[in-house]
């Protein structure tokens, strides 16, 4: 149930960090900045705790890569939107891989389907955020829609993870 526990707070917390920063995507201000660097520092708290409790090897390499992405957002944020679309961007898309393979390993324990799709997701929305971090009027807030997306995403897997859970009990 740990994972199920640990998709329900990353549901939860994707939801209220997308509306935050939907209400600062105009700018980086300093709030937005702190915002930016706190998902992938999330990031790397969740795949500690599911490295704890499922023994996941591929989820080492999640940590590292969300961990750098923080950090490049941090510096990416001293030269404007435009960067921090691409440092995102880049690491939604390695993000996104690890996801599949994660979720694929994952597939016997039921309710996977959705991560297998948010991580193919991740790759498309990464793709995009570094297509269009040149154009003009580049803002943040579509990547609050890909956070929103994304928690729904893990909230499916948590109820379907349950579900499966209960199916197993009653056999």
């Amino acid at each position: 149930m740990t994972l199920r526990n640990l998709y329900l707070t990353r549901f939860g917390f994707a939801v209220v960090w997308a509306g935050l920063l939907a209400v600062t995507a105009k700018e980086l201000s300093p709030f937005a900045i702190a915002l930016l660097v706190l998902y992938p520092l999330v990031d790397v708290a969740a795949a500690v705790v599911d490295v704890r409790s499922s023994g996941n090897k591929g989820l080492y390499l999640n940590i590292a890569m969300s961990a750098l992405a923080a950090i490049g957002l941090a510096v990416a944020a001293g030269n404007g939107i435009p960067a921090v679309l691409r440092v995102f961007g880049a690491w939604a898309v390695v993000a996104g891989v690890i996801q599949l393979v994660v979720g694929a390993s994952r597939r016997k324990l039921g309710g996977q389907w959705a991560m297998i799709l948010s991580g193919a997701g991740s790759v498309a929305a990464g793709s995009t955020f570094i297509a269009g971090a040149g154009r003009e009027g580049a803002s943040l807030s579509n990547i609050a829609g890909y956070a929103v997306v994304g928690g729904v995403l893990f909230l499916i897997s948590a109820l379907r993870l349950g579900r499966a859970a209960r199916a197993a009990k009653a056999v």
